[in-house]
């Protein structure tokens, strides 16, 4: 009895594994894809280019000639200082102008006569130098009153305070009948162009040696010839529509943060952008033609923290692979090592299988795609519902 009962345990413990090796495991197919190499960088955004404005000339404003936040042209006047004492000064330099103008004429006529009487000896060597001298000296005047006019109508003109650019102007500092003072620190108002935008961001100088390895390498390739594109992302998480170009990469490292400014154009036409905003820039730095994208419910941390994953072996059962994984692509994790096209990872119940275990595997690859597609169209419609009602409420701001 005692034998036979011993028999029957061995048995009952024996079947254990087996009922536990036969649980059900969702699996799919492992399989490379075309992978854009984007890096996500904050950001701010600058006018395409601002003038500050300032009086070139001292008075008191008579008038302010725009109206505050409205767009103004190249050569627009938008402020008028009391000309009467420029105008005067104008006035005065032209009459000494014709003063001047006119004693040379006669000084001339004379230096002409005693030109022609030294011919024939008719006047001394010296009377005729000193009239040709004194000709000169009165010429001389008459090049100094033109300068004066010169300098005079160029201060007149500085009375009216023209835009240099095209652009949206801010409020005005200044008010009618308010003093102001030639070059003065304080500026009377600005003078933004913000169509095209710039978009400045910062990118570390280990992001910058990894690209540049992983391309000499031939691990990825340039996604163009030398101008990439990206993409904003506003405050709101919405992707601004228009793309941008990258114009300008920093030539120095910042020495305080180890980072490198990069500069791109960005299209604003309707004035959403505006100058100072917060926004994320993504990068299109290179394409990768093999990458591996797996869902991150597929892979788990071991208690020293490295990415694992499952997969189901040639010969049928569970196998742990140790992961690389670069970073995250949506709801995927793109693996740079571990796993190989034509792997089967497991997805569904990592709970009920260990290495080691011949599961029942079924594969879900198909039915997992079509839920991803579909979680995929949900996002993009609601991040399009939220990109719309921000570019109205930009577009609002902007009227």
């Amino acid at each position: 009895m005692l034998l036979a009962t011993a028999l029957a345990a061995c048995s009952r413990s024996g079947n254990q594994p087996a009922a536990a090796s036969q649980s059900e495991v969702g699996f799919i197919v492992v399989k490379a894809q075309r992978q854009a190499v984007t890096t996500e960088l904050p950001g701010r955004t600058n006018a395409y280019l601002a003038a500050d404005i300032r009086p070139q000339v001292g008075g008191i404003i008579q008038k302010r000639l725009f109206k505050e936040g409205s767009m103004v042209k190249r050569g627009q006047p938008l402020y008028q200082i009391d000309p009467a004492s420029y105008q005067a000064a104008y006035d005065s330099a032209k009459a000494s102008l014709q003063k001047a103008e006119a004693t040379a004429a006669s000084t001339r006529l004379k230096a002409q006569r005693y030109a022609e009487l030294n011919k024939i000896d008719a006047v001394s060597k010296q009377d005729n130098d000193d009239v040709q001298s004194l000709l000169r000296q009165n010429e001389a005047d008459v090049a100094v009153q033109k300068a004066a006019v010169k300098n005079a109508a160029i201060n007149l003109q500085y009375t009216r305070i023209l835009s240099p650019i095209t652009g949206r102007v801010e409020q005005s500092a200044v008010t009618p009948g308010a003093l102001v003072t030639a070059n003065q620190t304080t500026a009377l108002t600005t003078v933004q162009k913000i169509d095209p935008i710039y978009v400045d961001v910062t990118q570390s100088t280990v992001d910058l040696l990894r690209l540049r390895r992983e391309l000499a390498s031939g691990q990825i390739r340039k996604s163009g010839d030398n101008a990439a594109q990206i993409k904003v992302v506003l405050e709101d998480g919405s992707t601004y529509d228009h793309v941008g170009k990258l114009e300008f990469s920093g030539l120095s490292v910042d020495t305080g943060t180890g980072m490198i400014t990069l500069r791109a154009v960005v299209p604003n036409p309707d004035g959403v952008l505006l100058p100072g905003a917060y926004v994320r820039a993504v990068l299109e730095e290179g394409v990768d033609d093999h990458a591996i994208l797996v869902p991150q419910k597929a892979v788990s941390r071991d208690l020293t923290g490295a990415a694992t994953a499952m997969v189901i072996n040639a010969d049928g059962k569970a196998q742990q692979r140790l992961l690389t994984v670069a970073r995250a692509i949506g709801n995927n994790w793109w693996v740079t090592k571990g796993l190989a096209e034509g792997d089967k990872l497991i997805v569904d119940g990592l709970q009920k299988v260990r290495s080691g275990d011949t599961p029942r595997a079924l594969d879900i690859t198909d039915s997992l795609q079509k839920d991803l597609a579909k979680e995929a169209a949900d996002a993009a419609a609601d991040k399009t519902l939220a990109g719309g009602q921000s570019t109205a409420a930009g577009a609002a701001g902007a009227k």
